[in-house]
């Protein structure tokens, strides 16, 4: 019931739910929404006059985050971020709060330390070496990125991410963090912000939670440094360029596309379809995600005929008897197969009976305008100025390592 009324509140928010109820919760929506903005203005002047602290690790914290709920496609900008930083050389961790994750049934154990030890550690996706955990404890989204990503980037997930990065600093010896979704997470200092806004929707809703997508209003943008434009489609208008540079002048844009580049089966590793298998076939969808709709879309532009689209709440486990439904459905419409999100696929569980074929989309980020930005983006994170022994020794102590 709770997940239910969680996606038709979703499905109030952007307009899909109709009817009198739906109109009545938008009205109570705007009002509870200028409550919320009052509270966000005053958390973030108790943050700038210094009343609110903020922790330093003595890494540099690189925050990827966005204004809305969701929907800017962030998780694969964290891996594309990962991917480059290794190939220069560095040793990211990512913090994420594992939103939706479940509690740890043993305490996780690590390395050297015996059961009986008292050990107050976030939870490790990965220490970049192999998984250490299933996905319903580390969240589909950490899970995902600490798949892809190894060997190589740790993943750390905790509420406290202050926590998680001095454990990341010290036992997994992270040179750079990566704050996944922190743009409103203050509690500790980003050196560098990079914001999300999607390419079609860049305020998301243009009203702010609960009647609408935003958390921030969308002057708050000038906190980022850079602006990353995500699905584009092609490379932006002057007068959507101006839209973003109404409130931040400085940050570089780097303008990106959320390319597709193969089908791989959920339940056979390593078994891929090319994406030309897609056209002209009769395909089901299936999708927990915020905004569905570019999903769907997708598939379309990519030749598929979309025969019905499954949808629940974004990160919404799947309930076995539904998951068996749209199998039951689509042997039933003799789809060719369903189609599912990656992010999806790591939590889908296994239907009681196979009897369509089901692959996930992979789906990477290219850019398509802004590179020399990028380059310069990286080179201010890879190569921080040298620091005096001083200042060395006092950020490794404030990062709570001897």
């Amino acid at each position: 019931m709770g997940q239910d009324l969680e996606k038709w509140g979703a499905d109030v928010i952007f307009g899909r739910e109709k009817g009198f109820a739906a109109g009545v919760a938008r009205l109570v929506f705007r009002v509870f929404s200028w409550i919320f903005a009052v509270v966000v203005r005053i958390r973030l002047l108790l943050f700038r006059l210094g009343l609110k602290g903020q922790a330093r690790l003595g890494v540099k914290v690189v925050s990827i985050g966005n204004l809305t709920m969701g929907g800017t496609g962030k998780t694969p900008v964290v891996e594309f971020f990962c991917k480059a930083l290794i190939k220069r050389g560095r040793k990211p961790v990512i913090l994420s709060r594992g939103y939706k994750s479940r509690k740890l049934e043993e305490r996780q154990v690590w390395r050297g330390q015996r059961e009986e030890e008292p050990g107050d550690f976030p939870k490790v996706v990965s220490d970049g070496e192999r998984l250490r955990l299933a996905v319903e404890f580390a969240g589909d989204e950490p899970y995902m990125l600490a798949k892809n990503l190894l060997p190589g980037v740790g993943v750390v997930v905790d509420r406290d991410r202050v926590k998680g990065g001095r454990f990341a600093v010290k036992e997994l010896g992270a040179d750079i963090l990566l704050l996944d979704d922190g743009l409103q997470y203050l509690k500790l200092d980003h050196a560098v912000d990079v914001v999300l806004v999607d390419a079609e929707r860049p305020f998301g809703t243009d009203a702010l939670i609960p009647r609408g997508t935003l958390r921030e209003p969308p002057a708050n943008l000038s906190r980022a440094n850079y602006i990353f434009v995500t699905r584009c489609h092609q490379p932006l208008s002057d007068a959507q360029i101006g839209r973003l540079q109404k409130y931040n002048k400085t940050a570089p844009i780097i303008q990106t596309r959320h390319a597709p580049q193969y089908l791989e089966d959920v339940f056979i590793e390593g078994k891929r379809l090319e994406l030309s298998d897609l056209k002209g076939k009769y395909v089901a969808a299936m999708s927990g995600i915020a905004v569905p709709e570019s999903f769907e879309r997708l598939l379309t532009e990519l030749g598929a005929d979309v025969m019905f689209h499954r949808t629940f709440g974004d990160h919404q486990v799947f309930p076995q008897k539904d998951v068996d439904a749209v199998f039951t459905r689509a042997l039933e419409r003799d789809v060719d197969f369903i189609v599912t999100t990656e992010k999806d696929a790591v939590r889908f569980p296994r239907p009681t009976e196979i009897n369509v074929p089901l692959y996930f989309l992979r789906i990477e980020v290219e850019i398509i305008e802004g590179e020399e930005e990028w380059e310069a983006c990286l080179e201010r994170l890879c190569n921080p100025p040298e620091l005096t022994a001083c200042e060395w020794w006092r950020q490794r102590s404030l990062a709570g390592i001897s």
